[in-house]
């Protein structure tokens, strides 16, 4: 792991397009500043993983686990 020391409005760079600036500094949290290009998703650690987790879980699923997908519920109208 790679550790800087940055100021506030101070950035680095990742690679040629993606700049993460120091953008506030309050006690013990820092806001960060992405720039990234739209195809590169960019998104908080737990986030990320809560993505992973059901993607995985829908690569699980079973042909027969969505048959009931497309029909009308009465029962929860």
């Amino acid at each position: 792991m790679l550790v800087l020391s940055r100021h506030r409005d101070e950035s680095i760079m990742i690679g040629d397009d993606i700049v993460v600036t120091i953008v506030d500094i309050r006690g013990d949290k820092v806001r960060l500043g992405i720039e990234a290009p739209s195809d590169i998703p960019v998104h908080r650690q737990e986030v990320y993983e809560a993505i992973q987790r059901e993607n995985r879980k829908a690569s699980q699923l079973r042909p027969g686990d969505t048959r009931d997908l497309g029909k009308a519920n009465p029962a929860g109208m």
